[in-house]
């Protein structure tokens, strides 16, 4: 590969880590930051692991997730609102787990931000998450 595809090959990839990025922030109340991203044993499958964050007041909006979801809470607490499943809520030192394109949704109704760390384990190619009606 030329020095030029290579680099234009970088520009794509970032370009499309961006784009990964908006489609992951589901309401203006949500936000995700990926720290890390590396294959898994399981073929066509990786970890994606992000901060979280739902902002006082905020949705993170109903989505489904390519994979199953892993996550801890650091700081707040949130709703966790699960189809098929009564409210919850979880709390800092909290952790949860959703399986692959189950549809959620996590309301912040408190006065300070919610913070996670979420870990997913996901198809290789699909977008983080989607939003869900």
């Amino acid at each position: 590969m030329t020095r030029f595809k290579f680099a234009i090959s970088s520009v794509l990839a970032v370009a499309a880590l961006g784009a990964a990025g908006a489609l992951m922030a589901q309401a203006s109340g949500l936000t995700r930051t990926l720290v890390g991203r590396a294959d898994v044993s399981v073929p066509g499958r990786e970890a994606v692991v992000a901060r979280v964050e739902v902002a006082p007041g905020a949705k993170a909006g109903r989505h489904t997730h390519p994979g199953d979801e892993i996550s801890y809470v650091l700081e707040g607490e949130a709703t966790l609102l699960i189809d098929g499943q009564p409210p919850r809520v979880v709390k800092a030192g909290e952790s949860f787990v959703i399986p692959a394109g189950v549809v959620h949704d996590a309301h912040n109704d408190g006065s300070t931000a919610t913070k996670l760390v979420g870990v997913y384990v996901v198809e290789k190619g699909k977008p983080l998450a989607s939003p869900a009606p």
